[in-house]
């Protein structure tokens, strides 16, 4: 057989730290078990109606062809519009790129500004493929711990400590996968000027700025000054907002040059991402009929119904969310206290003895957390906590 090298970018990623334990729970259910997976990354709401039929209706009316690489101009335009009105942020459409999603986004956005051995400063805990898509572009993860006992964000202090004279981007998420915390106005202004005086690129991740709960309120690092807009590159889409995680559209907002070169790029990638999903997602920020909304409401009774008895889980610790769908508790005592080596080893027993499939932490850059998705119905939910409650205690 030919001995083949096989590029050492994409041999230099990590394998998914959670395809393990969800091929694992596939493998149980089909065998009959009753598994409640707490893995799910995407709204267990059905896209909105209104969405569909405007995507239907598209078709229909002929729209099956070739976009623009960058998207429906038409899009672009409710794009700008919708920053304006959430943010007060003014885009022109020459400085949106429309995407295959949120990831397909950020990916060509490294790709474009980094060069080989230029590092990008991860927070921890991180979105699983932050790291990896930083890799394939050449570049370097320099990993900043955001601690615990400061809510999982990183301070000014611990960035600057971070930056070198090849820092070339810094990624922000807020509000965040996996711990769903949210910086606030005062600490992106403290992070926002190191990194506009050294010069380096904000790379905002702001996928779940619709899914934020009690009093707080999204704000963008890109609208606390026009130096920060000029530095920040703003990657959002549908999937988290409207339940359109299958739609895979995403858009970039950010300087004219850069957003020209990410579409220049795309076309000779991916062209444009699915035109129907495109017109149904106008349709999203167009005609919203209060389904977002729901849905958050939705979210947010299931946290505050859920969160106390999380906490009341014997070796458990949690910081509560502002935003997102996750919970993200330590469990390094439980671990302890039952044996195990590792959170891994112990996620996996939760799944053979308890049926609860849940993400070890190790793939967000954090070995002794778990996340929790409350994607799922409350009922579904409460469970499984009742499940890892009685797992917990019976270990011997």
């Amino acid at each position: 057989m030919l001995h083949m090298k096989f590029s050492s970018r994409v041999s230099s990623i990590t394998p998914s730290t959670t395809l393990a334990i969800t091929a694992k729970a596939k493998e149980l259910k089909a065998q009959g078990h009753d598994i409640i997976g707490l893995g799910a990354g995407e709204p267990d709401f059905n896209t909105p109606q209104y969405i569909i039929e405007a995507s239907y209706q598209s078709m229909l009316e002929g729209h099956t062809k070739y976009t623009p690489a960058a998207g429906l101009a038409e899009l672009k335009k409710v794009i700008c519009k919708k920053f304006a009105m959430d943010q007060g942020l003014e885009y022109s459409p020459a400085e949106i790129i429309v995407t295959n999603g949120a990831k397909h986004a950020l990916a060509l956005l490294f790709q474009t500004i980094l060069e080989e051995e230029d590092e990008v400063i991860i927070p921890t805990p991180y979105w699983v493929s932050y790291p990896e898509q930083v890799k394939i572009s050449g570049g370097v993860p320099v990993y900043v711990e955001g601690k615990e006992e400061n809510n999982f964000k990183v301070t000014a202090e611990q960035l600057e400590g971070a930056i070198t004279e090849k820092t070339k981007a810094f990624i922000l998420n807020s509000p965040s996968n996996p711990t769903g915390v949210m910086y606030d106005e005062e600490e992106l202004i403290k992070l926002g000027e190191l990194c506009v005086k050294h010069n380096i690129f904000i790379v905002s991740d702001e996928i779940y700025e619709k899914l934020i709960y009690g009093d707080k309120k999204h704000v963008s690092i890109a609208q606390l000054s026009p130096e920060l807009k000029n530095q920040t590159l703003i990657v959002n889409g549908v999937s988290k907002s409207h339940s359109m995680t299958g739609w895979r559209i995403g858009y970039t907002a950010g300087r004219k040059d850069i957003i020209g070169m990410m579409s220049n790029l795309a076309s000779h990638t991916t062209s444009n991402p699915a035109v129907m999903a495109q017109y149904g997602t106008i349709a999203a920020y167009e005609k919203e009929d209060g389904s977002v909304e729901k849905m958050r409401q939705a979210f947010e009774e299931r946290l505050n119904t859920v969160f106390d008895k999380v906490l009341a889980i014997p070796g458990f610790t949690c910081v509560k969310p502002q935003g997102a769908f996750y919970l993200f508790p330590n469990v390094k005592e439980a671990v302890i206290n039952g044996g195990y080596a590792s959170t891994d080893e112990w996620v996996e027993a939760l799944l053979e003895e308890a049926k609860v499939a849940v993400v070890p932490g190790s793939g967000f850059g954090a070995d002794d957390n778990i996340r929790l998705s409350y994607a799922t119905s409350l009922e579904q939910f409460e469970e499984a906590l009742e499940r890892i409650h009685n797992f917990v205690i019976n270990i011997k």
